[in-house]
Formats: C-alpha cells, sequence, structure tokens
C-alpha cells in the first residue's frame, strides 16, 4: 500500500513537472522580443502631429462673411460770419454798386392826374457805387401802386460816376387820392442797390394837367408813351 502510494506520488509529481515545463515554454513562445527604433518612433510622432493639424483645419469653420465698410462721417457745419447754425445766411449785397437820387425829372411829388392818364415818370440819377452798371441791369417796381409801369433794362452800361435818366411809361389808376409806387435798380441776377426812388401823384384832381421840373413834357409823353425808355447818361466833371 505504501509503495502504490508512492508510485502515485512520483506519478503525480512527475505529471507536474511536465505541466511546469509546458508553461513556461509556452510563456516564452508567447512573448515576442520587441526591438525599438529610436528614428522610427518620431517619424511616427511627427506624422501623428502633421495628420492632426490638416484634421483640424479641415475641422475649423470657413469664415464667409462680407464686411462692409463702414459709413463715411460727414462734419457738421460749421457756423461762419455771425450766422446762426441751421440758418441760411442771407444772399450776398451787390457791394461795390450803388445809386443815388438826384431829382424828378417829370411828375415831381403829388402831381394831380386824372383818373385813367398815362405819364412818363422820370428820374434823374447817379452811379455812385465804384462799379459800372452792366446792361440788362433792371430798374423795377418794388411796392405800393405800379400803375401800370413795366421793369426797365438798361439797354447799355453805365459807367462809376455817371449821371442818367430813367424814365418809365404809367397810366393814373381808377381809384382816386394820393398815390405812390417805389423803385428800385438791381443786377441782374435780381440783387437790389442804392436808393430805393418813387413816384407819387394825386388821383382825381379835377383835370389837372401834370407838372413837371427839368423838362417839358410833349402831347406824345402824356397821351402814347413808348414802352420802354432809353436813358441819357452824362459824366459829371
Amino acid at each position: 500500500m505504501l509503495k502504490f502510494r508512492l508510485i502515485s506520488l512520483l506519478i503525480l509529481i512527475l505529471i507536474g513537472a511536465i505541466l511546469l515545463s509546458a508553461c513556461g515554454a509556452a510563456e516564452a513562445d508567447l512573448t515576442p522580443t520587441v526591438t525599438v527604433n529610436p528614428d522610427e518612433i518620431r517619424t511616427q510622432a511627427v506624422s501623428t502631429f502633421a495628420a492632426g493639424l490638416t484634421a483640424t483645419a479641415f475641422a475649423a469653420p470657413t469664415n464667409t462673411a462680407t464686411l462692409t465698410p463702414a459709413p463715411s462721417f460727414t462734419p457738421l457745419p460749421t457756423s461762419t460770419g455771425g450766422v446762426a447754425f441751421g440758418v441760411t445766411a442771407p444772399a450776398a449785397t451787390a457791394s461795390c454798386y450803388g445809386l443815388s437820387f438826384v431829382s424828378d425829372v417829370t411828375i415831381p411829388d403829388n402831381t394831380p392826374v386824372n383818373s385813367g392818364q398815362t405819364f412818363t415818370k422820370t428820374w434823374k440819377v447817379k452811379n455812385a457805387g465804384s462799379c459800372a452798371w452792366d446792361a440788362g441791369f433792371k430798374f423795377g417796381f418794388t411796392g405800393g401802386e405800379q400803375m401800370g409801369g413795366t421793369t426797365f433794362t438798361l439797354p447799355s452800361s453805365v459807367a462809376a460816376g455817371a449821371v442818367t435818366d430813367i424814365s418809365v411809361p404809367m397810366t393814373a389808376p381808377s381809384k382816386t387820392g394820393t398815390l405812390r409806387g417805389n423803385w428800385r435798380m438791381s443786377t441782374a441776377s435780381g440783387q437790389y442797390f442804392g436808393d430805393e426812388v418813387y413816384v407819387q401823384v394825386v388821383v382825381g384832381g379835377g383835370g389837372a394837367t401834370p407838372t413837371n421840373t427839368g423838362a417839358a413834357v410833349t402831347a406824345a409823353a402824356t397821351t402814347a408813351a413808348p414802352a420802354t425808355a432809353t436813358p441819357t447818361a452824362t459824366n459829371t466833371p
């Protein structure tokens, strides 16, 4: 019996040894030998990093927005010459032009006339400015009773310092009483300058005939006055 047990023990030891040797050989065969190359590791690392950058670039959103330029800034107007902000400055006056009244050539103030009577009013005026009056300047009605008078346009220039006569045909209105009409010279563009002169008559004076000073009134002037009158210019000494 003891002998059988010993034999069994030996068999078990032998089997264990065989099993242990078999396991050792299997582990040795299953464990590969790894040879590490530093150059290959660096190459793989660089490739991996480059691939990561490429993937990031493709994944990043593309900016397709259109840039709109900012609107330009227009500076606010500044006030100059004492003109309040936002208020339009008045048109410049013709500073070198001037006119001064000299005398009434015909139809002095308060001349009696009949209703509907025609007459020619003539003023003697002086170019009191430093610039000549150009042909095309206008002598026009500015207020009061116009009495049928129309704007007179200078046919030729009048030198600075010259004296000239300006005549306008008129017709007494149907209303009665003392009537006055104001007239003034302006440039061709409409800039008024100089003295404002006037004609003043008394309508309904009982058939009185208009009088004048400085020149005689002809029948043609009182009954069929011309549509326009030509001024006579004389130079002062």
